[in-house]
């Protein structure tokens, strides 16, 4: 087994408790935890309001719904991946309506081993995602940052009659005298001049 420093909170959405234990033999705890279990959408939907999950496991029909549009909103209102298994004669139907949104799916009955390589490739597709989330952030900061830059550079301009490209040589100059970041001289400029 390969060491692995994260682990994947699943949801297991199931009205069938045989096949909730056997999923739940799938998934070791050293890399899926926690497992939590829902029996129907709608007590899946309150969970999912409650916490995050990576993965939402849906094993069709459920009580309540089919399990489609539960799935469908999993992959389209959060960064869960979903795998939603369904019978072997409604594959190919529920696979063509759910593709689009990222959502897998799987025939019943499938090999133990087909249900860990999706797994993995949920897996790979959260990571992904997170991925996506972090470089979106970064570029939220930047843009962040150089707003607060700009805004500085006015208030320099309008306090001390400063021409723009002084303004920006001071908020540099000052970041490395002081060894500070732009923002964070910039902070402190509209501090002091708002």
């Amino acid at each position: 087994m390969i060491f692995q420093e994260r682990t994947y909170a699943v949801l297991i959405v199931s009205a069938s408790e045989k096949l909730d234990s056997q999923l739940r033999a799938l998934l070791p705890g050293a890399e899926y935890y926690p497992v939590q279990s829902a029996r129907s959408v709608g007590e899946a939907r309150r969970m999912l309001l409650g916490a995050s999950f990576d993965l939402v496991l849906i094993h069709t029909p459920l009580r309540d719904d089919f399990g489609t549009q539960l799935a469908i909103d999993v992959c389209t209102d959060t960064t869960a991946g979903a795998l939603l298994f369904v019978k072997a004669e409604l594959y190919e139907s529920v696979n063509a309506n759910v593709l689009e949104y990222g959502v897998v799916t799987l025939s019943m009955p499938s090999a133990s081993a087909l249900v860990s390589q999706s797994l993995r490739m949920l897996c790979a597709q959260r990571e992904r995602l997170r991925y996506m989330e972090r470089k979106q952030q970064s570029v939220e900061e930047k843009m962040e940052e150089i707003r607060l830059v700009n805004r500085a550079k006015w208030l320099l301009i309008e306090c001390l009659s400063m021409t723009e490209q002084d303004a920006h040589r001071y908020i540099e100059k000052q970041s490395m005298d002081q060894h500070l970041t732009k923002r964070k001289v910039a902070e402190n400029i509209i501090k002091t001049y708002s």
